[in-house]
């Protein structure tokens, strides 16, 4: 089955362009606040959107990143309200793909088979749950595969290649590459040493490998562009939405516009080179 994470990155590959992936807490910092940024992303160069699914123990996340689900959780975000959100972006979007990005605890007490049938109604097309290991496919992987949705898998430089084969059994849509050890947010990606570990992802699998972690600048977008098939950024723009904030943490007029700026200038990084070229 044929999902728009797949379409999309093959589409991008025949136009020799690596996709710029965009990171953002579901009702950060409310619902309404939340959507209208969400929808502003494919317009400002987003090619994949990851929406994280608050959750009050975030192991892999930073401090801006977890700072952004209390912000959610406090505004009333729950799972069904993350996917009325996906929701309401497919009322005028069927193409951009959508994943859903979190830890398996919500969706276990949501309930596998209902979260998966409710997530590909909304218009979910891939997961990326990052507390469950290849050990724990019967889980959530396989059902989530059976049910039309990429499972996308993390590999990090930790990641050997004994290990490597088990990641990436059951993975499909792309392989999300950690480009640092560590939490998000915590250090900047070396373009030179992503190069080397996507060429050696690549040999174990024909999947694109995505890269993100430690990405924050169009500059440092656009060199990881060149060694990968895709940027993920989250960090960056869960902390220019902050800085946006009003003093008690609430959206202001500019809220949007502080997101969708700093996705533009992060999207002609990873695009820019290609598109002058053209």
């Amino acid at each position: 089955m044929t999902t728009r994470i797949d379409t999309r990155l093959a589409d991008l590959k025949a136009q020799g362009r690596a996709a710029f992936v965009t990171f953002l807490m579901a009702g950060d910092p409310d619902p309404a606040t939340s959507l209208a940024i969400i929808k502003a992303l494919p317009q400002a160069g987003a090619d994949i959107i990851e929406i994280g699914m608050p959750f009050t123990d975030p192991m892999a996340d930073g401090p801006a990143i977890q700072a952004a689900g209390l912000r959610a959780l406090k505004g009333g975000m729950t799972l069904h309200k993350t996917l009325d959100l996906v929701r309401g972006f497919r009322n005028d979007d069927d193409t951009t793909p959508i994943v859903l990005m979190g830890y398996y605890n919500p969706i276990y007490i949501y309930g596998v088979a209902a979260f998966l049938a409710d997530a590909r109604q909304a218009g979910v097309d891939g997961l990326i749950i990052v507390d469950l290991p290849p050990e724990e496919d019967e889980e959530l992987c396989l059902p989530a595969m059976k049910a039309g949705l990429n499972f996308i898998r993390l590999a990090t430089p930790t990641t050997d290649d004994k290990r490597l084969p088990a990641v990436l059994a059951n993975t499909s849509g792309f392989v999300y590459y950690v480009s640092i050890t560590g939490i998000t947010g915590s250090a900047s990606a070396n373009a030179a040493q992503v190069g080397e570990a996507v060429a050696r992802i690549k040999r174990h699998t024909p999947l694109p490998v995505c890269v993100g972690f430690g990405i924050r600048t169009p500059e440092a977008a656009r060199d990881i562009a060149r060694a990968a098939d895709g940027t993920v950024v989250g960090t960056a723009l869960v902390e220019a939405l902050a800085k946006s904030l009003d003093a008690e943490g609430r959206a202001t007029p500019s809220t949007v516009k502080a997101v969708a700026d700093l996705t533009a200038s992060l999207a002609q990084g990873v695009h820019g080179p290609a598109q002058a070229a053209e």
